[in-house]
């Protein structure tokens, strides 16, 4: 089985790198992360990062003149580094074509909503303000929208009588940090390709799994 090396971009605590460290040592995902990269020096995810051995990168955002010389910046550290797959990891900037078209549908984000709804910032607010039901989260490759990339798999959790934005966050984070891996390690194993159709959007096809979409507990 190939191992992949993972670029993974963060911006606060890293709970979703601890799961993607968390996974590779306990053999359930055949990667490496090759490198983290922070645009906040005092993010959690570095000292997470530190903690596994994993190299560190800050780059200041706003040492940079704008969006996409920042994005050439990363794109020189990953390549440095050997990143095949760059995952978004709570990393708070909008990413450019610079950084994008450096990893063609290799960009791998995961949202706190169930995607095409409620895309952007406040996801859980969204969802609580609209009433929903059910909610969750979406593993998604990146393009140059907010959030409309291709969706890979998704995974459903409940809204509960009395839920605040927090619970619903810490419940669907819960998710995030399953479904993250698990996407990864399908990229490893090569099953998951996106297919581009003629006058269509991108989608993504996964071989050999029944089910890309998690129900709820």
């Amino acid at each position: 089985m190939a191992v992949i090396a993972l670029g993974v971009l963060v911006s606060g605590g890293g709970t979703n790198l601890q799961a993607i460290l968390d996974a590779i040592a306990g053999k359930t995902l055949d990667a490496r992360v090759c490198v983290v990269i922070s645009n906040v020096a005092g993010a959690g995810a570095l000292a997470r990062a530190e903690k596994a051995g994993v190299p560190c990168v800050v780059l200041d955002h706003r040492a940079y003149a704008d969006r996409a010389t920042f994005d050439a910046a990363i794109v020189s550290e990953l390549r440095a580094r050997g990143a095949e797959y760059v995952v978004l990891a709570g990393f708070m900037r909008l990413l450019t074509p610079t950084l994008l078209d450096a990893f063609p549908m290799r960009v791998v984000n995961v949202h706190p909503a169930l995607l095409p709804a409620f895309p952007g910032v406040d996801a859980q607010a969204q969802a609580l303000r609209y009433g929903v039901r059910v909610s969750g989260c979406t593993v998604h490759f990146v393009d140059v929208g907010t959030d409309t990339g291709p969706i890979v798999a998704q995974a459903i959790v409940p809204v509960l009588e009395g839920d605040d934005e927090e619970s619903l966050r810490a419940r669907i984070l819960a998710k995030e940090h399953a479904l993250l891996p698990m996407v990864l390690q399908w990229c490893a194993e090569g099953r998951v390709t996106v297919e581009v159709r003629q006058g269509e959007r991108a989608r993504v096809r996964v071989d050999g799994i029944a089910k890309t979409v998690i129900g709820a507990d």
